[in-house]
């Protein structure tokens, strides 16, 4: 292929709609990177919200995207009423929208390395204490008729640390009660193995002896979770009981289900656990992101130390 004609197609390249690339950049995301599909919605979002930016200042091409055009906008937005996180994350959206392009060779030039992004304070998750975590697993009553369902659900989540979405897909199978550990898959379909007390295997037992055959249908396909209709329970389902009990139980009302993920992390660690081992069980890909979860009980070592030291 001559010089002219490599030139004529990338031509043609750039000049591609950029709504067509970015939904090219999402199709890659979905099957090549094997990102969560609420990643690739959330991305998808800022991505609009970005192409929407560059109509307004007259930008219809690849092309003319450069450094000052992303500055500006993630300045517009810091400046606006997006939180800083969701700033920082519209910034990393970009960031490898603008690589993907460069690796399909749309663009010749990555400039994202130099970006400067909002300067985040780091925020302390919300974590319970041990008794009032008790009080959230015990706020189902005996008397309920999906008891064992939600002892289960809460006892699985505070015993391993799962996301909604994962508590969601477990299967029966998953479950290995003889030796005590579920298999999960996260984010990314990367699967992991997380061990599980005696307390929570003894919950999942005595639900699948006794409610859990009343709630099985032909569509069930084996889901360790079922809703009333034998359907098995969605995130949001969970997060509505989670909310329900949280209320009942006396808890803080912005609890959530992920609040029970930071206590399992942080009770982990103040009890000795190791920080690799606790990422593991999270499912995290880079450690720094466990090692919040030391700040939150150093957070409780200061408070201890002021109330308590002669001289604060």
């Amino acid at each position: 292929m001559s010089s002219v004609q490599a030139q004529v197609i990338a031509d043609k390249l750039v000049k591609l709609p950029l709504g067509r690339i970015v939904n090219d950049f999402l199709a890659y995301l979905r099957v090549e990177a094997g990102l969560a599909g609420n990643t690739i919605l959330a991305y998808g979002r800022d991505l609009k919200d970005f192409l929407q930016y560059c109509n307004s200042i007259d930008i219809k091409e690849l092309q003319q995207i450069n450094q000052a055009v992303v500055q500006r906008y993630i300045h517009i937005l810091g400046a606006g009423d997006k939180s800083e996180s969701s700033t920082k994350r519209a910034l990393v959206a970009v960031r490898m929208f603008i690589k993907f392009a460069k690796l399909t060779g749309l663009i010749q030039n990555d400039f994202t390395a130099i970006l400067e992004g909002p300067k985040l304070w780091q925020r302390l998750p919300i974590v319970c204490s041990k008794q009032q975590v008790v009080d959230l697993l015990n706020a189902p009553s005996p008397k309920e008729p999906f008891y064992l369902r939600d002892k289960v659900m809460l006892e699985l989540l505070y015993a391993t640390g799962v996301r909604a979405s994962e508590l969601a897909g477990l299967k029966i199978a998953d479950l290995n009660f003889e030796v005590g550990y579920l298999r999960c898959k996260g984010k990314g379909g990367r699967e992991r193995i997380i061990p599980v007390g005696k307390t929570a295997i003894a919950a999942a037992v005595e639900y699948l002896k006794g409610l859990r055959p009343k709630l099985n249908r032909p569509f069930s396909n084996d889901f360790l979770l079922l809703s009333r209709t034998g359907r098995p329970m969605g995130r949001i389902e969970i997060w509505r009981l989670i909310k329900k009990y949280a209320l009942r139980a006396g808890m803080p009302r912005n609890l959530t289900v992920h609040t029970l993920r930071h206590c399992f992390a942080t009770h982990l660690l103040a009890g000795g656990a190791d920080i690799r081992s606790v990422q593991e069980m999270l499912g995290h890909v880079d450690i720094a992101t466990t090692q919040i979860y030391t700040h939150v009980d150093m957070e409780r070592l200061r408070s201890i130390h002021r109330k308590f030291h002669p001289r604060p």
